[in-house]
């Protein structure tokens, strides 16, 4: 499919004053928001838990899941946590981010767009019978 790379704004939620614009790389393979640990610590963002990180080769290792980061896309945003990679890394918008802003990566023009389903904001899907339009089962 090639490289998508897509600009991101990320702001600190507790400090507003830190934030910044990079350019990431839209990596369907993540499932979280990766960031160098240089740029965690520049958008003074806390840490939160470890987890096991497991890596295309398998290799495994602890990584701090720090938080928390509003991140904007194509005038979509959320609040996410963010997996600190080494610094210098390159930047990854993972599943988690994609499906939340319900942004969709075209193979064919290797570019990110908002779900042509949804064009004006996002959808949320539940798979439960809940909410007052639910049909629930007699």
């Amino acid at each position: 499919m090639g490289k998508v790379t897509e600009k991101v704004r990320l702001t600190n939620v507790f400090d507003e004053s830190k934030s910044a614009e990079i350019d990431a790389v839209v990596d369907t393979g993540a499932t979280m928001l990766v960031l160098p640990t240089d740029l965690v610590e520049g958008l003074g963002l806390r840490r939160i838990r470890q987890v096991r990180v497991r890596y295309v080769n398998n290799h495994v290792e602890p990584k701090w899941v720090c938080g928390i980061v509003a991140v904007e896309i194509q005038g979509r945003s959320g609040n996410f946590d963010v997996l600190a990679e080494e610094s210098g890394s390159q930047p990854l918008i993972g599943q988690m981010v994609l499906e939340e802003l319900d942004l969709v990566v075209s193979p064919r023009t290797r570019s990110l767009t908002a779900n042509p389903e949804s064009p004006d904001m996002p959808t949320v899907e539940i798979l439960s019978l809940g909410g007052t339009h639910a049909q629930r089962p007699t």
